[in-house]
Protein backbone atom coordinates (compact mmCIF):
# COMPACT_ATOMS: atom_id res chain seq x y z
CA UNK A 1 0.00 0.00 0.00
CA UNK A 2 1.73 3.07 -0.97
CA UNK A 3 1.04 6.52 1.66
CA UNK A 4 1.15 10.08 1.30
CA UNK A 5 4.59 11.77 1.12
CA UNK A 6 3.88 13.64 4.54
CA UNK A 7 2.79 11.36 7.77
CA UNK A 8 2.52 11.25 10.97
CA UNK A 9 2.03 9.63 14.11
CA UNK A 10 1.11 10.26 17.39
CA UNK A 11 1.36 9.03 21.24
CA UNK A 12 -0.23 10.20 24.42
CA UNK A 13 2.72 9.69 26.66
CA UNK A 14 0.12 10.32 29.49
CA UNK A 15 -1.83 7.40 28.78
CA UNK A 16 1.28 5.13 26.58
CA UNK A 17 -0.94 4.86 24.00
CA UNK A 18 -2.11 5.87 20.41
CA UNK A 19 -4.07 9.07 20.13
CA UNK A 20 -6.76 8.27 18.10
CA UNK A 21 -8.83 10.93 17.02
CA UNK A 22 -6.10 14.70 16.74
CA UNK A 23 -7.35 16.34 13.92
CA UNK A 24 -4.47 17.18 11.53
CA UNK A 25 -4.21 20.16 9.36
CA UNK A 26 -1.11 20.49 6.98
CA UNK A 27 0.00 23.85 5.67
CA UNK A 28 2.45 25.57 3.22
CA UNK A 29 4.19 28.66 3.85
CA UNK A 30 4.61 31.72 1.48
CA UNK A 31 7.02 34.47 2.39
CA UNK A 32 5.73 37.55 2.20
CA UNK A 33 6.09 39.40 -1.78
CA UNK A 34 6.59 42.60 -0.42
CA UNK A 35 7.67 44.69 2.38
CA UNK A 36 4.34 45.48 2.93
CA UNK A 37 2.71 41.99 2.40
CA UNK A 38 2.42 39.87 4.99
CA UNK A 39 4.17 35.91 5.35
CA UNK A 40 0.94 33.16 5.26
CA UNK A 41 0.51 29.81 5.53
CA UNK A 42 -1.68 28.69 3.09
CA UNK A 43 -4.10 25.29 3.69
CA UNK A 44 -3.05 22.51 1.75
CA UNK A 45 -4.43 19.19 3.58
CA UNK A 46 -6.25 17.49 6.72
CA UNK A 47 -6.71 14.57 8.28
CA UNK A 48 -7.30 12.55 11.40
CA UNK A 49 -5.49 10.40 13.12
CA UNK A 50 -6.10 6.71 13.05
CA UNK A 51 -6.56 3.74 16.15
CA UNK A 52 -2.88 3.51 15.72
CA UNK A 53 -2.27 6.87 16.40
CA UNK A 54 -1.33 7.65 12.44
CA UNK A 55 -2.38 9.87 9.51
CA UNK A 56 -0.88 7.76 6.33
CA UNK A 57 -3.50 9.40 3.96
CA UNK A 58 -2.86 13.24 5.17
CA UNK A 59 -1.71 13.41 0.59
CA UNK A 60 -2.89 11.23 -1.84
CA UNK A 61 0.25 9.07 -2.42
CA UNK A 62 2.54 9.84 -5.10
CA UNK A 63 1.22 6.58 -7.30
CA UNK A 64 -1.98 8.06 -6.78
CA UNK A 65 -4.05 9.92 -10.13
CA UNK A 66 -4.89 12.48 -7.38
CA UNK A 67 -0.83 12.91 -6.43
CA UNK A 68 -0.12 16.17 -5.43
CA UNK A 69 3.05 17.68 -6.45
CA UNK A 70 5.23 19.21 -3.16
CA UNK A 71 7.78 21.28 -3.59
CA UNK A 72 11.22 22.64 -2.07
CA UNK A 73 9.59 24.69 0.56
CA UNK A 74 8.97 25.36 4.13
CA UNK A 75 5.46 23.89 5.76
CA UNK A 76 3.81 23.99 9.08
CA UNK A 77 1.47 20.82 10.37
CA UNK A 78 -0.89 21.31 13.06
CA UNK A 79 -2.25 18.95 15.75
CA UNK A 80 -5.37 19.67 17.15
CA UNK A 81 -4.80 18.69 20.81
CA UNK A 82 -7.27 20.29 22.74
CA UNK A 83 -10.08 18.20 21.25
CA UNK A 84 -8.21 15.46 21.95
CA UNK A 85 -7.52 15.61 25.76
CA UNK A 86 -11.85 17.16 26.29
CA UNK A 87 -12.58 16.41 29.83
CA UNK A 88 -8.64 16.80 30.60
CA UNK A 89 -7.05 19.92 31.38
CA UNK A 90 -4.70 20.88 28.44
CA UNK A 91 -1.96 22.97 27.97
CA UNK A 92 -1.40 23.63 24.45
CA UNK A 93 -4.74 23.67 22.91
CA UNK A 94 -2.64 22.82 19.68
CA UNK A 95 0.67 21.87 18.95
CA UNK A 96 2.19 23.54 15.50
CA UNK A 97 5.62 21.62 14.15
CA UNK A 98 7.50 23.68 11.27
CA UNK A 99 9.58 21.63 9.13
CA UNK A 100 11.43 22.13 5.67
CA UNK A 101 11.12 19.99 2.49
CA UNK A 102 14.61 20.28 0.66
CA UNK A 103 13.92 16.79 -1.57
CA UNK A 104 10.15 16.30 -2.37
CA UNK A 105 11.05 12.70 -3.68
CA UNK A 106 11.83 11.65 -0.24
CA UNK A 107 9.31 10.23 2.54
CA UNK A 108 8.65 12.85 5.86
CA UNK A 109 7.36 11.26 8.86
CA UNK A 110 6.55 13.59 12.12
CA UNK A 111 6.11 11.80 15.45
CA UNK A 112 5.15 13.41 18.30
CA UNK A 113 4.85 12.66 21.92
CA UNK A 114 2.09 14.34 23.81
CA UNK A 115 0.60 14.91 26.85
CA UNK A 116 -1.62 17.55 28.73
CA UNK A 117 1.65 19.40 29.97
CA UNK A 118 4.21 18.63 27.41
CA UNK A 119 5.15 17.50 23.61
CA UNK A 120 8.37 16.67 21.56
CA UNK A 121 8.90 15.49 18.25
CA UNK A 122 11.70 14.54 15.83
CA UNK A 123 12.32 13.48 12.39
CA UNK A 124 11.16 9.85 11.61
CA UNK A 125 11.34 7.55 8.99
Amino acid sequence: MSKSPITCHVLDSSTGKPAEGVQIRLQHFTPAATADSVDTFSPLASGVTDTDGRCLDLLPARDSSEAQQLVPGTYKIVFKTKEYFAGRRCFYPWVEITFEIEDPTQHYHIPLLISPYSFTTYRGS
